[in-house]
């Protein structure tokens, strides 16, 4: 079966929230979908306005929670490419999913980024036992591999964001920059740690259910 040609979004379309509602109910009754995509390209903010546009019932669930914190990333001497694959708990990420499908009724707490930090926070968010739509959200959700692939599995639906290349990276080099990097080690860390990592997602946009075109994106997206 051909995959559905792309879905050229200006804002949050009510198309978006009709396919969720409409998507087969496991026997939890709660629904996982998950958005990825390159570094910049503006999943973050689809996301979360997203969640926003459900309304209750709807939480958000981010990958970034999942990083090694910078302690462990210097243990394995990868702090240097932090943001690459390789520093996250993608099995953590992945049995919390399983969790959250499972539906357990009690609270469900569940890591963030705090980018003033750049570092994971511990029961940053919440997710309640009535909450039915979960929307996970992250880089690598769809990459190959025994850790990944976990995550894969458990989303009900998967898609993949694309944007404008150029756009991406001077979102990208913006966020250095508003967090504390000098300009040119800014422009440097994209070109040698984010860029890889977009090239790497983007060959996985074939594992994605359906592709949303961010290009003519109106609102204003945030550095992430």
């Amino acid at each position: 079966m051909n995959r559905p040609a792309p879905l050229i979004l200006s804002s949050v379309d009510p198309q978006l929230t009709a396919l969720i509602r409409e998507l087969p109910r496991p026997t939890s009754g709660r629904v996982i979908v998950g958005i990825a995509g390159s570094p910049g390209s503006g999943k973050t903010t689809l996301a979360r306005s997203l969640v926003r546009a459900i309304g209750p019932g709807a939480a958000y669930l981010p990958m970034d929670g999942f990083h090694l914190a910078d302690i462990e990333l210097e243990r394995r001497g990868l702090l240097d490419r932090k943001g690459a694959p390789e520093t996250f708990d993608a099995f953590g990420y992945a049995r919390l999913i399983e969790t959250l499908r499972a539906r357990p009724n009690h609270t469900v707490f569940a890591p963030d980024f705090e980018r003033g930090l750049e570092q994971p926070l511990a029961a940053a968010r919440s997710i309640e036992p009535s909450d039915d739509i979960i929307v996970a959200e992250g880089n690598y959700l769809m990459l190959s591999g025994k850790a990944w692939s976990a995550v894969r599995r458990q989303l009900d639906t998967a898609w993949h964001v694309v944007t404008d290349a150029a756009l991406r990276r001077h979102r990208l080099i913006a966020r250095h920059e508003a967090f504390g990097k000098a300009p040119d080690a800014a422009r440097e860390w994209v070109r040698i740690v984010d860029e890889p990592n977009a090239r790497l997602i983007e060959s996985r946009e074939g594992a994605a259910d359906r592709i949303l075109d961010l290009r003519h994106w109106m609102p204003p997206v945030d550095v992430e």
